[in-house]
């Protein structure tokens, strides 16, 4: 099974500003989506709690938070990265797909991104303010894919899609 980040990043590594995106990405959208669809999707509490339609339609959203009182209507919710992992797993073989997605936040990140085997990144050609970041280790992961486009009438800055794949230990 393969673990995908899925994840919007500023040029200067920011991924948000006071749990929200800090740009605005039209044309992004439909690719998360497309990425995402049908799939199960790891999330934290924050991330759940930002999006704008609540669950994530035609997905399992799975969500961790430290709350073990916490519920999410149309999500499963579990308290650690090990039982979401057991629920996104057998989701996926329930649905016969290939992937996990990793949608964020930064502290879920951080949890999975050892197991991660592919990162789709939405690189922002933007350096706004931020308290939220990502960064890629250059020395772990080869870019495999990168195309660049300009902003479209939705979109606040040009923007490239890049994917990258963990490099095989050494």
């Amino acid at each position: 099974m393969e673990v995908v980040f899925v994840v919007a990043i500023a040029e200067n590594g920011v991924i948000g500003a006071g749990n929200a995106m800090p740009w605005r990405m039209k044309s992004d959208m439909a690719r998360f989506k497309a990425l995402t669809i049908g799939k199960p999707v790891i999330m934290g509490r924050k991330t759940f709690e930002s999006l704008p339609r609540r669950p994530l339609p035609g997905r399992t959203n799975i969500v961790i938070t430290r709350d073990a009182d916490y519920r999410a209507a149309g999500a499963v919710v579990t308290t650690s990265s090990a039982a979401a992992g057991d629920v996104a797993l057998g989701d996926a073989l329930r649905r016969s797909v290939t992937e996990i997605a990793v949608i964020g936040g930064a502290e879920i990140f951080r949890q999975w991104l050892d197991r991660a085997d592919r990162l789709e990144i939405t690189e922002v050609h933007a350096r706004p303010e931020g308290d939220t970041h990502f960064d890629i280790d250059k020395a772990e992961w080869d870019e495999v894919a990168r195309i660049r486009h300009p902003a479209g009438p939705d979109d606040s800055a040009d923007f490239s899609y890049v994917t990258y794949r963990r490099r095989p230990p050494h």
